[in-house]
């Protein structure tokens, strides 16, 4: 059985995270084109929210020994085989590991955007994932 005292921590960091970009409301892309300090918090705020992600999976897969993954895309094939996500959600989480080699690897050229798309329509993906290692965890 997982160690659920430490996958609520890790998950209540990915939710403070999460609320922090919804509760940013006020960013429009006005804003977020104009002002380096808006871009660099939404930029470091969906970082952390997948790093956060990662951490969740990285952890179930050592717990239980899972196979170790090839990739960061790889972790999501992981928990598809071991029935923590379905199937049908397995390519928007993969995206997500797409997306954060564009954050931390093209750094220079991030293309604005991509980020201002997942800032405004891809936060629901966190919450899904938040959602479904619950449930997950709550069967276990």
């Amino acid at each position: 059985m997982v160690d659920k005292e430490l996958l609520s921590r890790k998950l209540s960091f990915l939710q403070n995270y999460v609320s922090e970009l919804k509760q940013a409301d006020d960013i429009n892309w006005e804003k977020y084109t104009v002002d380096p300090r808006t871009r660099a918090f939404v930029e470091r705020y969906l970082h952390l929210a997948i790093e956060s992600v990662f951490d969740i999976a990285n952890n179930l897969i050592s717990f239980h020994d899972w196979r170790e993954p090839d990739s960061y895309r790889d972790i999501f094939v992981i928990l598809y085989e071991n029935k923590v996500i379905p199937k049908e959600t397995l390519h928007s989480f993969q995206e997500m590991a797409s997306f954060r080699n564009i954050l931390v690897h093209r750094y220079e050229k991030i293309d604005d955007e991509i980020v201002f798309g997942v800032f405004k329509k891809r936060l629901v993906d966190f919450d899904l994932f938040g959602l479904l290692i619950k449930n997950w965890a709550e069967k276990q």
